[in-house]
């Protein structure tokens, strides 16, 4: 997409999946299914890269599974105490030299990069916006975050 990666995009949600594939996503799947077998088989073997930013711990031992050899995972989404620990599998991770890192997102450093793309149009962060709110109803709209694709953002105070 921007920086010339092409990208699968893997969501439970159709909505998700139809606005990845709208943004530039290459593949959509069903993270309901084999995900590993089918990131394998759209990529030829595996991802390069894959980025976990939901934080279950499905969706982290999928991203892992889903890389190819020397492949790297970064973990974005926090995983919450109460749904235990991942089953990061160790022994794939050693066996095919992958990289797992953890990220809290950009760091400061890289922002005029990022904003650079920006003013080029090589990135449109405006299109992931599907929803404009009234500050009363900010409340109501993250009790259900994740129950529509998209970002939802406070544009009437």
């Amino acid at each position: 997409m921007a920086a010339g990666a092409r990208v699968v995009a893997v969501d439970v949600a159709p909505g998700a999946l139809e606005l990845a594939r709208e943004l530039g996503a290459e593949h959509a799947v069903d993270g309901a299914g084999d995900v590993p077998a089918a990131v394998a088989e759209l990529t030829g073997g595996g991802a390069h890269a894959s980025l976990d930013a939901l934080g279950a711990a499905v969706t982290c031992a999928n991203s892992v599974r889903s890389l190819r050899p020397r492949g790297r995972h970064v973990q974005v989404g926090l995983l919450p105490p109460a749904q235990g620990r991942p089953e990061v599998p160790m022994d794939r991770v050693v066996a095919l030299e992958l990289a797992v890192l953890g990220s809290h997102g950009m760091a400061a450093h890289a922002y005029p990069e990022l904003l650079g793309l920006i003013a080029a149009g090589r990135l449109d962060p405006g299109r992931l916006v599907t929803r404009r709110l009234a500050l009363d109803d900010a409340g109501a709209a993250l009790a259900t975050v994740g129950a529509a694709p998209g970002i939802a953002v406070v544009t009437s105070f």
